[in-house]
């Protein structure tokens, strides 16, 4: 059973000269630990033409939902080649490889998501599934960790598991993982994940505190001889509960994310929400933050429909919960980016972020902590929408996979050894 939270209880441009030249600052000076800094890099290094590879094999056979049955087979050969002991079919199609290392440590958890976006979900809709939400990106990045690690595997610490997910679109994969037990089958103790964004190539996004937000969904079915024209009339009257409207322009999806940098800006405090009309229903589809603002929506949506005979309103028992990502763990892993990375590709998301996206990974940092951070995919010059998840234009730049695999290996080194980031030696990860 998953330990969820009760919800309804109670109520810009950086160029890719940046990238390179802070790793190399990053591995100058040596290191005394049982990993080296400077090995992680040489190690990932090594594979950036491979994993652009791998990538771009899993892009030209997306796999929806469900169905990713070709892309769980080719991860599960790279990871068996590495040398980690893997289990397939696990929650569906998912995949685990577990590492252990030759020392004692922690067991950290790395999750990456391997399916495309179905053709309804793609901005303006598409004939087939595709991979627009970058995780051939992230399942890339997921290898690369894994095999990066195990060459590292004789002076690694503690356990490393990898879970190779399916069906995040569907919101489906995380509890399907969950449910197989693997969390406690490996006393996992906290988990890790990054997602691609609309920030520059070589930058990161953390989110202390923030996230992203659930889902909730509502039915109004009316009655009698203008129940046609009352839906109409209600579904306007729910759409004006909304505060953040659905971006039109590349420069609406700028301002969105301009405003997810603002403390108390326009998206602390939001409501996107659809509702449509189809004869005499109304079907609303909505998200929020924080995610307590559920009950008072849910109580405007009854107001709203309360004054029309014989309306009927039904809400699902639950919302899906929102994605908080603990602040502790966000401002570590931003310490620890800063420090290996270089100093200024961090970048502090003060909102949720998107406001109209959720991530089933909510359903992990329910039980456990960790870290979820958008990689930056947006090449020098291009336009937003080819780095922002689900436009049919998405195009993240490929570098951003070698960034990703340095930034996440030394991570999961430094969360398996067990000490706390930003203490001891300068040289440390």
């Amino acid at each position: 059973m998953l330990a969820r939270r009760t919800l309804l209880a109670g109520a810009a441009a950086a160029g890719a000269g940046t990238v390179w030249g802070g790793i190399g600052k990053a591995v100058a000076g040596g290191w005394r630990g049982p990993v080296e800094r400077a090995a992680v890099a040489t190690e990932a290094a090594r594979l950036d033409s491979a994993l652009i590879q791998l990538r771009r094999d899993l892009h030209q056979h997306p796999e929806a939902p469900g169905q990713e049955e070709r892309t769980a087979a080719v991860v599960a050969r790279e990871l068996r080649a590495a040398g980690l002991a893997v289990t397939t079919g696990v929650g569906g199609h998912g995949v685990v490889g577990v590492l252990r290392g030759s020392r004692p440590g922690r067991t950290v958890a790395y999750r990456a998501d391997m399916d495309a976006v179905p053709p309804k979900d793609i901005v303006g809709g598409g004939p087939a599934p595709a991979h627009l939400c970058g995780h051939d990106v992230h399942t890339a990045v997921g290898v690369g960790v894994a095999r990066v690690l195990a060459r590292l595997r004789p002076r690694l610490s503690g356990t490393v598991v990898f879970l190779f997910q399916p069906a995040e679109e569907a919101l489906s994969g995380a509890r399907s993982l969950i449910e197989s037990g693997v969390l406690e089958r490996e006393s996992v103790e906290e988990i890790h994940a990054l997602h691609c964004g609309p920030f520059p190539v070589g930058r990161f996004a953390v989110t202390p505190g923030f996230g992203m937000p659930g889902q909730d969904k509502a039915e109004v079915t009316l009655s009698g001889p203008d129940a046609v024209a009352a839906a109409r009339r209600l579904a306007a009257g729910i759409g004006a509960l909304a505060t953040v409207a659905l971006p039109q322009t590349p420069a609406d999806l700028e301002q969105i994310v301009a405003d997810a940098r603002i403390p108390d800006g326009p998206l602390a405090r939001f409501v996107a929400l659809r509702a449509a009309a189809q004869e005499a229903k109304v079907s609303v589809s909505y998200r929020c933050w924080p995610q307590e603002r559920y009950v008072e929506v849910r109580e405007s949506i009854r107001r709203l429909a309360m004054p029309y005979a014989g309306a009927g309103v039904r809400f699902p028992a639950e919302p899906f919960p929102a994605m908080v990502c603990p602040e502790r763990e966000a401002r570590l892993l931003a310490r620890h980016l800063r420090r290996t990375i270089g100093q200024d590709t961090v970048t502090e998301l003060r909102a949720a972020f998107p406001p109209f996206s959720g991530e089933d990974f909510a359903l992990f940092l329910d039980r456990i902590p960790g870290t979820y951070t958008f990689l930056g995919v947006r090449a020098p010059g291009t336009s937003i929408t080819t780095s922002y998840p689900h436009y049919p234009d998405f195009s993240p730049d490929e570098r951003a996979i070698g960034v990703g695999v340095r930034a996440m290996a030394g991570w999961i080194v430094e969360r398996t050894e067990g000490a706390p980031v930003g203490t001891g030696a300068q040289n440390r990860l």
